[in-house]
Order: structure tokens, then C-alpha cells, then sequence
């Protein structure tokens, strides 16, 4: 499997916060809480999620300067995407997160999920994409509050059951709190 092959369907990829705790803290408050006003963010936090990802193929142990390049500049082509091409960022975006929450489904529940990784992660990424453009705003509140959940929890070292139980928690909170806020 080519790099970018991995890095899209997320074969054995890295801790996503290793290198950047609090940078994925920050993104992950910021989408869990303002993901449907921030759309853009959702976006640009998956670019960059997608850069940090993708370092470690370009360069064994690859410096922290260059894995933060390589985020930054991938997080502002998503921003620019999101902001020029709307429905495209946005079907990118539901793609993307629900390739990677099939991905992550799909390991919790059964130990040879990565057998059928790329066929999951297409699955999920379709399923995704449809639902975030049908259903934009709440899609984009139930997706923005799952990334950004996931990204507070890569950046906290917890076992994998607490891991889950964490992401499962802030994503419900987030979705309460945005679903209230959206209502208004």
C-alpha cells in the first residue's frame, strides 16, 4: 500500500497528537464546540490531522518542523478549499470523517477489521459524504463534534476502552451543545 493510500484509508497510522498535544486540543475544543458555525475549521483540522499523518512516510522520524509544515500548509488548502469550493470541502470533509469513524468502528468491533480497511473506510466515507451534504447542518454538528472528539482524545493517553468512552462522551456533549446553540 502506497503512503497516501495509507494515509487515506488509515493503515496503521501514528498517534495523530504525538508530535502536537496541544495544537490537537485546541482544534479538538474548537470543532466539538463550533464546528457547524466553523465549517471551514472541520476542514482544515482534517488537512492538517491528514499532514501529521502523512510525515512519518515522507521521512523516517521526520522532524517536528517538518511534520507541522507539511499540516499547516495541507490545513490551509482545506480552509481555501472549504471557503471556494463549499460543496466540495464539504463532501471531501464527510467523506474523510466518516471513512475514519467506519475505520474506527470497524476496529472496536472486530480484532480483523484491518483485513477489510480500505473497503470499510470507502463504505463509511460514501455513507458519510451523503449524509453530511443531505443533511448539512446536522451533519456537519454530528461529524465536527466527532473529529474534534477525537482529536481531545489522541492527545490524552488513556487505554483503549477509556479512549472510546472519552470520544463517545465529548462527542455527545458537543452535540448537545452545538444542537442547542443551532436551534437558537
Amino acid at each position: 500500500m502506497t503512503a497516501l493510500a495509507a494515509v487515506a484509508f488509515g493503515a496503521n497510522l501514528p498517534d495523530l497528537a504525538h508530535p502536537t498535544p496541544v495544537i490537537s486540543l485546541l482544534l479538538g475544543a474548537l470543532m466539538l464546540f463550533f464546528g457547524r458555525r466553523l465549517f471551514w475549521l472541520l476542514v482544515a483540522a482534517l488537512g492538517f490531522a491528514i499532514g501529521l499523518q502523512l510525515a512519518p512516510y515522507l521521512s523516517h522520524n521526520p522532524p517536528l518542523w517538518l511534520s507541522l509544515l507539511l499540516s499547516i500548509g495541507l490545513g490551509l488548502l482545506g480552509a481555501l478549499l472549504a471557503v471556494m469550493l463549499q460543496k466540495l470541502a464539504i463532501g471531501i470533509a464527510g467523506f474523510l470523517v466518516g471513512g475514519r469513524l467506519a475505520i474506527a468502528v470497524a476496529a472496536a468491533l472486530w480484532a480483523n477489521s484491518a483485513h477489510y480497511s480500505v473497503v470499510t473506510f470507502v463504505i463509511g466515507g460514501i455513507i458519510g459524504a451523503l449524509l453530511l451534504v443531505a443533511l448539512f447542518d446536522w451533519g456537519l454538528i454530528i461529524f465536527s463534534a466527532i473529529e474534534g472528539a477525537r482529536l481531545i482524545a489522541s492527545a490524552i493517553h488513556l487505554p483503549s476502552t477509556g479512549t472510546i468512552v472519552l470520544v463517545v462522551a465529548l462527542a455527545l456533549f458537543g452535540i448537545v451543545v452545538q444542537g442547542a446553540m443551532f436551534r437558537r
